[in-house]
Formats: structure tokens, sequence, C-alpha cells
């Protein structure tokens, strides 16, 4: 199995229900030892922070084109320990239910997620955000300007 390392970030500008997007990077080295990168970034016109932190994960497992392993590396807790705590395991075993909190908030996304983790061997490991991280202050910097960019996209699970 390849080896790839995704480092991720979403952001959103009033959050909720502004403008928002995502960054990520994915890097693999070949046999050679040498480095392949692939940077994507979009933007919407109407979504949330934790939307964002979800699909620049998605995005990113997405653009694989056979199984890895991946260490995907986020700043989003939310994310992180939805996979290392398994809250995820518990919601989809209870109808995508918080217990007497109500339903999971995102499912659209959290599904899309399991669909994109399925073939990889994924380890979720969380970086505090805006902490001199490099690869993780790139990723804030793609996120925000892709959220501050023309043409955003629309984000159907956000917007009525």
């Amino acid at each position: 199995m390849s080896k790839v390392q995704i480092y991720t970030d979403g952001s959103a500008r009033g959050n909720p229900d502004g403008p928002g997007g995502y960054g990520a990077v994915l890097q693999f080295l070949d046999s050679r030892g040498q480095l392949h990168e692939k940077v994507m970034s979009a933007g919407y016109r109407k979504t949330t922070n934790n939307r964002m932190e979800l699909m620049a994960a998605i995005v990113a497992l997405e653009a694989l084109n056979r199984p890895c392993e991946v260490e995907l590396y986020s700043d989003s807790k939310y994310l992180t320990d939805a996979f290392n705590q398994r809250w995820i395991d518990n919601w989809v075993a209870n109808g995508w239910k918080r217990g007497k909190s109500g339903p999971v908030k995102n499912i659209d996304l959290w599904e899309r997620l399991l669909d994109a983790k399925a073939p990889h061997r994924v380890s979720f490991i969380w970086v505090k955000g805006h902490a001199g991280h490099p690869q993780n202050e790139r990723c804030d910097m793609l996120a925000t300007s892709a959220a501050d960019g023309d043409n955003l996209l629309e984000d159907e699970g956000a917007e009525p």
C-alpha cells in the first residue's frame, strides 16, 4: 500500500451560514524518494466551519486512485475525535442519533466521508491550529482564500 500524508483545513466566515472554504494538501513519496504533491481547495457561498473541515477530508480521500495507507492531519477535533474516539461507530449504530442530544449534524458529509475512507487505512491525527505547523498553516491559507474568492459553489447540505 502506498503511504500518503494528507493535511486539511476548513474555514467559514460568519460561521454559521457565511461563505466558507476548504484546503487540502496530499503528499506522497515514490519509490525513488521523489515527492509528489496535490493541492486542492474550493469555496462555498453559505456553509459552516464543520462542513468545510469534513469537505477537506472528503475531497482529499476521493482524490486517491487506489487503496492507500493514509495519515490525515487536521486541526478539527470534530473530525479527528469522531474516528479516534469512535463516536462515528456509535452514530451509525444508533441511526445517526447522538443519544439525548438529537440527530448528528452533517450526516450527508459523514456518509460521504465513510465511503471515501472505506478503501484506505486512515489514521486521523490532530494538530493544533494556528500554532505554526507549516502544512496546517498552508491549508488554512488555502481554505480562507477559497472562502474569500469569487465563483463560490453552493453547499446543498447547508442551504435550504
